[in-house]
């Protein structure tokens, strides 16, 4: 059984493959109210439970996409977008995703997920240019 430091250091190299390198500044609410929540997400969530065989990473990417979107998590999709981009998937599978969900969590949730994906898009063909 991996320790905790294991599950950890596993964690931190799927968050950054995902996510890439954290980004420098000033700290998110979540890291300034709670600063353990970050080292508990690299320990559990990515640690253990994306880097867990069964599912390939993208796949999890999806199910993370589809979820966010019927919440109507918009924040935390744009991150999960980015994120999906960066383990392979293509933006018709991620508008697909969407589309998918605007028939089980409703129209108006598919609307925000389209929302955050075009704006994610825009942000990334404007950096490219």
């Amino acid at each position: 059984m991996p320790t905790l430091e294991e599950y950890r250091a596993t964690g931190q190299a799927l968050r950054r493959r995902v996510f890439g390198p954290p980004a420098g500044g000033a700290k998110s609410p979540t890291q300034e109210l709670a600063p353990d929540f970050g080292r508990i997400s690299d320990e559990v969530l990515f640690g253990q439970i994306w880097s867990r065989p069964g599912l390939e990473l993208a796949h999890r990417s999806m199910i993370t996409i589809a979820a966010l979107t019927a919440l109507g998590r918009e924040t935390e999709l744009k991150a999960h977008i980015r994120g999906g981009l960066n383990v392979g998937l293509s933006r018709e599978q991620i508008v697909e995703i969407i589309l998918q969900l605007a028939f089980y969590a409703g129209q108006p949730a598919a609307h925000a997920g389209f929302r955050a994906a075009k704006e994610v898009f825009d942000q990334l063909d404007g950096a490219a240019r």
